[in-house]
């Protein structure tokens, strides 16, 4: 049971690095992202990086 988890902190810990990444990348180009006729703001995008971050590294530690 405890490989188990183990194996679903690293797996949750890696996608939570690759969207803070693709985010961090968006708020850094500014990339422009319309979702339904809205623009989405730049300063989104760099706080879901930083969120998605956070949760990488916990789960990363977690493990």
């Amino acid at each position: 049971m405890q490989s188990t988890r183990n194996h679903y902190a690293t797996v949750s810990a890696l996608v939570f690095a690759l969207v803070a990444l693709a985010q961090g990348w968006r708020a850094i180009d500014g990339l422009p992202v319309r979702i339904g006729g809205f623009d989405l703001p730049v300063g989104a995008s760099a706080a879901v990086a930083i969120l998605c971050g956070a949760l990488a590294v916990w789960g990363w530690r977690s493990r």
